[in-house]
């Protein structure tokens, strides 16, 4: 029996377009994964995706999901997934709220031939385990080996063994966790942005 008051959607009755609108407005909020990746030419490139997520604790692996490009009927690939591909590195940096025009910028389809670091105005950061840089003002990145990548319709899971975590001073807790009031992450809405301030905790209750 349906809830009152609620609108009901069938999949099979709906496009493309409108039912990621109902997912991306309902699966809030979404860390980003600001991507950067090296071309087989050596050209850099940085790109957000917000469908991201940990994928196993052991081996520590994380998943981005990544989309068709802009001209999708041509079935084109963007430049992230093709050098992921093809060089088998990349670097996943977390967005700080500073840092959210920046990220903003590098989100621009452009020839893949354009330096987006230099788009995003940010500094590459040599890599200490990968030959793909990371952003220096990044407050946490993450070094990559790609593991494998699995085609779900017209997107692709990419999973990535993590190989070495670099943390600023001003976000690391100690004893391994991540002051997260301090280094303000910037979560992905449907559209806009949000900070996540305060945090708070649970307690479990008792039976």
């Amino acid at each position: 029996m349906p809830k009152k008051n609620a609108f009901i959607f069938n999949t099979s009755d709906l496009s493309e377009q409108e039912m990621y609108k109902l997912m991306i407005g309902s699966v809030v909020p979404r860390p980003i994964a600001w991507v950067s990746s090296k071309s087989k030419d050596g050209v850099l490139n940085l790109a957000p995706f917000s469908f991201f997520t940990v994928a196993s604790r052991n081996p520590p692996t994380l998943l981005i999901s990544i989309g068709p490009g802009v001209n999708e009927r041509e079935g084109s690939i963007k430049d992230t997934l093709t050098n992921i591909r093809e060089v088998g590195e990349f670097v996943i940096n977390m967005v700080s709220e500073p840092l959210g025009e920046a990220m903003q910028c590098s989100s621009a389809s452009v020839e893949p031939e354009k330096n987006e670091f230099e788009l995003a105005e940010v500094t590459p950061q040599p890599g200490g385990l990968v030959k793909v840089p990371a952003v220096l003002e990044a407050p946490i990145a993450f070094e990559l080996k790609l593991d494998r990548i699995i085609p779900v319709g017209g997107d692709h899971l990419v999973l990535g063994k993590v190989v070495r975590v670099q943390i600023d001073a001003a976000a690391y807790a100690g004893n391994y966790k991540i002051a997260i009031d301090d280094w303000k992450p910037l979560a992905s809405l449907a559209g806009d942005y949000a900070g996540i301030k305060p945090t708070f905790s649970i307690v479990q209750k008792d039976d």
